[in-house]
């Protein structure tokens, strides 16, 4: 029988809510880009994935057109994929520090990878709309994953994403953790926030925010690797841990 997790991806694959995004995934699907032409493009929302008793939840903005859009699985074939699973692979979370495909072997462990829009928007900008119809996915992901308590979003929309999942799980407005947290929550590399309490949960989250890990911010500098490692080192320290998964 499959589990809660599954069923709810099988939803998201199947999700035909935005009329936009739905006929600009397939076009990208039919007109591939030059160097994939010869593969199969997934053309569908692609659904979270990886551990289901994940602490770590990282959000990000949505699949790429010629990444997940391509192969069906977040971050992989395209460069912020590679930046993250090198990342967490650094960090423990991951089994090997690359990914290419849905079958080339990657293992998430102790953590879930997921997206505040799961079909590819032109100019990787999804619409206020789109993002609220793919809004309660997340909330649904984050209520399945019942023992998440670190969520790292990279960039601002996950980060706001991430706030109002949140206020739809009956959380009030989460506290700033340091200096770089502000209050009312505003998006900041680094800054780390606080729900004590989740309604209905055993356990509250911390946020973690993050820069995106795309093109332009790699390549322009805004985030280097080892700013990239220190936020996964403070969510493993958030957790407890020095890479053990806890009971």
């Amino acid at each position: 029988m499959p589990s809660a997790l599954d069923v709810l991806a099988q939803e998201v694959v199947a999700c035909q809510r935005c009329p936009r995004l739905v006929a600009y995934r397939e076009a990208i699907a039919r007109h591939k880009r030059r160097a994939y032409r010869d593969e199969e493009y997934w053309g569908r929302p692609v659904p979270g994935f990886g551990d289901p008793q994940a602490r770590l939840v990282v959000i990000g903005l949505a699949p790429a057109a010629h990444g997940g859009n391509r192969t069906g699985r977040m971050f992989t074939g395209d460069s912020s994929g590679d930046w993250l699973y090198r990342a967490l692979y650094r960090a423990g979370f991951a089994s090997q520090p690359v990914s290419r495909s849905r079958d080339d072997g990657l293992e998430l462990r102790d953590a879930y990878v997921t997206a505040a829009c799961r079909c590819a928007p032109p100019d990787n900008r999804p619409t206020r709309q789109e993002l609220a119809a793919c809004q309660p996915y997340l909330v649904r992901e984050l209520q399945l994953l019942e023992r998440a308590r670190v969520l790292v979003c990279l960039g601002q929309i996950a980060f706001a994403a991430a706030l109002a999942a949140l206020r739809n799980l009956g959380a009030g407005a989460p506290v700033p953790v340091d200096e770089t947290a502000t209050r009312p929550p505003r998006f900041r590399h680094g800054a780390v926030y606080r729900w004590e309490t989740v309604p209905a949960r055993e356990h509250g989250f911390w946020l973690v925010a993050s820069y995106h890990p795309s093109r332009r911010n790699t390549q322009t500098g805004l985030l280097s690797e080892a700013m990239f490692d220190a936020v996964f080192a403070r969510a493993r320290e958030l957790l407890g841990d020095d890479g053990r998964q806890s009971s």
